[in-house]
């Protein structure tokens, strides 16, 4: 497992908009169509994801397996823009173990926050 290309403080940001496919609206019902604490994680993951993995050798991927301290604290409504910020808090050679600090933005205001964990895995 190479880490070499890794190091604390690298950071990206992407910008994404709400879909229908990203909302709480299961039912329906007028007015469920916000961002959904589900969507949302799944986008904090991708943004680790995006970040980490093409700095790893082409034989090697990342998989999470903790989710700390999410907070999905304001709504956002489809055909909104949020942006997904990530920094790497921290890389555990030995282990191949990443830490990363992520929050979601909307228009400068805090959406949602959290702090997600990924192991390095070989892909052969």
């Amino acid at each position: 497992m190479d880490t070499s290309k890794l190091q604390v403080g690298q950071s990206a940001k992407t910008q994404i908009e709400i879909t229908s496919e990203m909302t709480t609206n299961r039912t329906g019902n007028a007015g469920d169509d916000v961002f959904s604490t589900p969507a949302m994680l799944g986008m904090m993951e991708g943004a680790c994801i995006q970040l980490s993995d093409p700095l790893l050798g082409e034989n090697s991927a990342t998989v999470g397996y903790a989710v700390d301290g999410l907070r999905h604290i304001a709504r956002t409504d489809i055909g909104e823009t949020v942006e997904v910020s990530t920094s790497l808090l921290d890389i555990d050679h030995d282990r191949g173990r990443l830490t990363f600090e992520i929050e979601v933005t909307h228009q400068g205001n805090m959406v949602g926050k959290a702090t997600h964990k990924r192991a390095i895995i070989s892909k052969g």
